[in-house]
């Protein structure tokens, strides 16, 4: 069987994981959580991206080899992702031999069908942004955008690929894979970046001014260019490894999908006769009142403050919930609480221990068996009817956002419903009838409790798992099945109580 192969962008060892970096791991995990869900056999790739001229600075300022230096970054994004619950089944690093053997060898490739080919340059260089730029990158008064950092005139003589003979085949084939990229109006984007002719793509840099990169192959005095090598990951990570290339989804952010990741990856692919991905899911930014989390701007969120104040599965559900996939939001500490406490406690953390408490005071601890459902009951089961596959269809097209509140909305039900049939009143009652609805309400909001879990687990693992232990229950094997209502949990002995999300003081500040 194919397998679900899911990656993301390989993050820059040049600095410490910030909220942008965290997103991303955890938007990619709950993909790859709800694909394994479904049945799919699931690959999932991250990794580092180790060379070039800031690491080879970074690394001179602090006095130590820059291999020394990439070795504690990319320990520090490794040691994250425990953290965060993420589930990769592979991480790379641009500067192990697996991934430097298969750069040479693509680059050895296209040399010698004449792709890559020899050329004096004058123009000017961006350090910060590691290219070449053109006069049309210019602002209209002249100046350079601010995302260049200090440009300076240069003229050398490097390497080059033939990147703009392809770019009508690469047209032809975003017009002809309409949904190559999502969000869908992300490929409007790079179409319209296609109507501007592209220019030959610079792929070297003298080994006199860069030494920290993966020598050419045809030419020991140059290094690639640090775009050219960290975009073969993807592929250098699998290719010894039969049926996970192609890659079905990147996952990335909006800033490195043009022209890196929709123009170059797909050209330098199709020139090398390698087959491209399914697909590119670009996701936006996260701002802090209005302007994008960075390093550089000073507002960038350490997500460890987070998750270690609040937990993995609080921090999971805030970003997924918050984040329109594709589009930008602001992040809070405000909103942050608000979710928290709204969603996490009072509605999923009060389901979970009015069930337990009530089943523990009314029938011994042990959940009863359902007896003949009426309207409220009914009203309740139509509505997971119409959830589940709403929730199903909606994690199928990346709105994880909606689909957290479809399921929240079934768990403010399921508590609405625990009103209604109040339960501690039928528990004083002797009527026959009474214990009927006392039984059928608790293996109700039972059902219910295990039902919106299942819905929940791929964004929620740790919490999931602890609810499902504490109602006794394990989950079976087919996930689909978990999501058909029923009597599952009749006879479980459940436990007296869970704090899955207690009451925080105030939120960790940027």
């Amino acid at each position: 069987m194919k397998a679900f192969y899911i990656t993301t962008a390989i993050d820059y060892a040049n600095g410490s994981p910030h909220l942008g970096h965290a997103y991303e791991k955890v938007l990619t995990d709950v993909i790859a959580r709800f694909r394994r869900q479904m049945g799919d056999q699931v690959h999932f790739l991250t990794g580092t991206d180790e060379h070039g001229q800031k690491v080879q600075a970074s690394a001179r300022k602090r006095g130590i080899p820059p291999q020394q230096f990439c070795d504690e970054v990319s320990a520090e994004f490794r040691a994250l992702l425990p953290k965060l619950a993420i589930t990769n089944d592979d991480f790379i690093r641009t500067t192990e031999e697996r991934h430097k053997r298969v750069v040479r060898q693509i680059l050895q490739d296209l040399f010698d069908r004449g792709d890559i080919y020899k050329a004096e340059y004058q123009g000017f260089y961006s350090t910060r942004q590691e290219q070449f730029l053109q006069e049309k990158d210019r602002n209209p008064d002249g100046t350079w955008p601010e995302i260049f950092g200090e440009v300076t005139a240069i003229t050398e003589a490097n390497y080059f690929f033939r990147l703009k003979k392809y770019q009508g085949w690469l047209v032809e084939f975003l017009q002809q894979n309409e949904r190559f990229v999502f969000p869908k109006y992300r490929q409007t984007q790079v179409l319209e970046f296609l109507k501007e002719p592209l220019n030959d793509l610079c792929i070297s840099r003298p080994r006199e001014r860069l030494e920290w990169g993966i020598p050419l192959p045809f030419d020991e005095g140059y290094v690639t260019y640090v775009w050219f090598d960290a975009l073969v990951n993807y592929y250098s990570a699998v290719v010894d490894r039969p049926g996970i290339w192609p890659a079905t989804y990147h996952v990335i952010g909006k800033d490195i999908l043009v022209p890196p990741h929709a123009v170059y990856w797909p050209i330098m692919l199709k020139a090398a006769g390698i087959p491209l991905p399914e697909g590119i899911i670009a996701h936006g930014w996260w701002l802090q009142r209005g302007s994008k989390m960075s390093k550089s701007t000073g507002n960038a969120l350490n997500p460890l403050d987070l998750v270690e104040q609040f937990g993995a599965d609080a921090f999971r559900y805030f970003l997924i919930r918050e984040m329109n996939v594709g589009q930008d939001s602001d992040f809070t500490p405000e909103q942050f609480l608000v979710r928290y406490n709204s969603e996490l406690a009072n509605n999923l953390g009060n389901l979970v221990n009015r069930t337990l408490n009530m089943t523990t005071r009314f029938s011994g601890g042990v959940i009863p068996p359902a007896g003949e459902a009426a309207e409220p009951e009914r009203e309740l089961q139509e509505l997971w009817a119409k959830t589940a596959p709403e929730c199903v269809a909606l994690c199928e097209g990346f709105q994880f956002h909606a689909a957290l509140e479809r399921t929240m909305a079934f768990v403010t039900a399921t508590n609405a419903y625990i009103e209604r049939r109040a339960p501690w009143k039928l528990g004083k009652s002797a009527a026959p009838a009474d214990q009927v609805l006392l039984r059928t309400s608790l293996a109700t909001m039972a059902e219910a409790l295990r039902l919106a879990v299942a819905l929940l687990q791929h964004v929620i693992p740790g919490a999931a798992a602890k609810i499902n232990g504490v109602l006794g229950y394990s989950p079976g094997g087919v996930w689909r099945e978990e999501l058909a209502w029923g009597a599952r949990l009749s006879g479980n002995k459940v436990a007296e109580a869970l704090v899955l999300f207690p009451r925080p003081a105030a939120p960790a500040k940027p």
